[in-house]
């Protein structure tokens, strides 16, 4: 299935499209981008591209901020080009919550840079834009023509680890006269293995059909659905954000372990080997979580963290021992993408607020643990070892209000027994939040992950034994899913 990318350009902080490359040819479509990409996400897509024209003109990038309250205010995977000229301009990006940074310019005017970006961030993190005019390529917001044809320039970085691609036939950008397929298929079958994203000139659902039909991974479209000439929900695409299923490695001493109700812990395996594992059987995210945050085990831990982060393609969130922001900062900078904050949030819900105004809504998950007692859910810290006052349900909105962009919903009464999730508790934190709940604890068998997607509402689920010791193969599982009726990635 052609992976659908809606794209929003951004000029004075407005959505707009150019004809052709041209500046003066400019429509503005939108005032609020942050509009628009929810719009988006309520349609069902998974993914954004985000072009700061102010920056490919001014090379350097001027419209982080936008990105910043588009990643802060959704759960797309957003890729961000335009003017992304120093490493400076790419942390920038990366700090503004994009998942992807498209680099164009540098890598015609200064391959050797460009080649260290991608040793530096990895061939998942850098996709090279490649705009063609005439057959050559064109640098600098379009504004100039290099002498380097397409292929060639291709061929130099594709044998260096390239995988994406986004090729933007500039002579059909913005005309609705339809896409360059014979040109993308050229590119397909020098490269098959390629991931190519297809741009410019897509006029319809029948364009994209098309481009489906000739084998093309990706497109990106933008004016033809501004204009009402795409139709999303006649667009082959799953409908509704996909489930995740999320491993979650509790780590003591340098060791994944694993307990019930929260004690009697054995080991598991090694946390960097599993966490590679997992992420090579299709596991959408991991979580990992420090439960002896001591000093020492900290600086193991994020010893670990770097290490998870070059072994795995997947985003992972880190948990344990986060107490003030620069424990945040240090598990971020160790490559994490998420963090996981408990019984801290507990004691200072401020922090919250903290970690979402710096680093963006999507890099906090707010993880509660909470018990049954009688008709009541109460939350606990430490481990699951002290009971607060604070309720379930009010302490979650709390949450949502502060910021935080996903819950991780722990229930002690089913952690590691097996018996299924709690899905009554689930589906009323689904019904009274806007932001996606992960569900934890009581996965035993592979009914109860379908349970907890139709019955419980969760956006995710995570487990962690049936997973460590081979129970439930993640792959098998997601095909018993999908056999159910469940939008799942294989």
């Amino acid at each position: 299935m052609i992976e659908l990318i809606p794209a929003i350009d951004i000029i004075n902080g407005q959505c707009v499209r150019l004809t052709k490359g041209d500046y003066n040819c400019k429509t503005v479509y939108n005032d609020n981008p942050v509009e628009v990409a929810r719009h988006f996400e309520q349609l069902g897509f998974r993914r954004l591209h985000v072009v700061d024209l102010d920056g490919a003109k001014s090379r350097h990038i001027v419209n982080d901020d936008v990105l910043r309250a588009i990643t802060a205010a959704t759960h797309l995977k957003v890729d961000f080009g335009g003017g992304i000229k120093s490493e400076s301009d790419i942390e920038k990006a990366f700090n503004a919550g994009a998942s992807m940074v498209t680099v164009g310019s540098i890598a015609v005017t200064q391959p050797d840079v460009f080649l260290h970006w991608l040793d530096i961030y990895g061939p998942e993190k850098l996709i090279l834009g490649a705009d063609v005019r005439n057959g050559k390529i064109s640098i600098n917001g379009w504004k100039e023509d290099s002498q380097q044809d397409l292929l060639p320039f291709l061929e130099q970085y594709v044998n260096k680890g390239v995988l994406h691609v986004l090729c933007t036939e500039i002579s059909k950008d913005g005309t609705l006269q339809g896409p360059a397929i014979e040109l993308y298929q050229q590119i397909m079958a020098t490269y098959p293995h390629l991931n190519l994203i297809a741009s410019g000139g897509v006029s319809s659902n029948e364009d994209i059909l098309k481009l489906e039909a000739a084998g093309i991974p990706a497109v990106v479209f933008g004016k033809a659905f501004y204009e009402g000439h795409i139709h999303a929900e006649q667009l082959p695409m799953p409908k509704g954000l996909a489930k995740r299923i999320i491993p979650c490695l509790d780590v003591k001493d340098g060791m994944t372990v694993k307990g019930t109700n929260f004690v009697n812990l054995r080991q598991a395996g090694d946390p960097i080997a599993l966490g590679k594992a997992y992420s090579e059987a299709g596991a959408d995210e991991l979580v990992f979580l420090d439960i002896t945050a001591s000093y020492e085990g900290r600086k193991t831990f994020t010893d670990m963290v770097t290490k998870v982060a070059q072994e795995i393609n997947i985003p992972f969130t880190v948990g344990g021992g986060i107490n003030e922001l620069a424990d945040v900062e240090r598990l971020l900078y160790a490559g994490a993408d998420k963090v996981s904050v408990n019984s801290a949030a507990i004691r200072n819900p401020n922090l919250i607020n903290e970690i979402t105004q710096k680093f963006g809504s999507q890099v906090c998950v707010c993880a509660i643990d909470a018990k049954q007692e009688g008709n009541d859910w109460y939350c606990y810290i430490k481990g699951g070892r002290e009971r607060t006052h604070l309720r379930l349900f009010d302490w979650a909105k709390e949450v949502e209000q502060r910021g935080a962009g996903e819950i991780l919903f722990t229930s002690m009464n089913h952690d590691g027994v097996k018996d299924g999730f709690a899905n009554e508790a689930l589906a009323q934190l689904a019904d009274m939040l806007s932001i996606p709940v992960i569900a934890s604890g009581g996965a035993g068998k592979k009914e109860h992950f379908r349970d907890v997607f139709l019955q419980g509402k969760a956006d995710a689920a995570l487990a962690a034994s049936v997973f460590h010791f081979g129970e439930i193969p993640i792959p098998t599982l997601k095909q018993y899913l999908q056999q159910e009726g469940i939008n799942i990635r294989i």
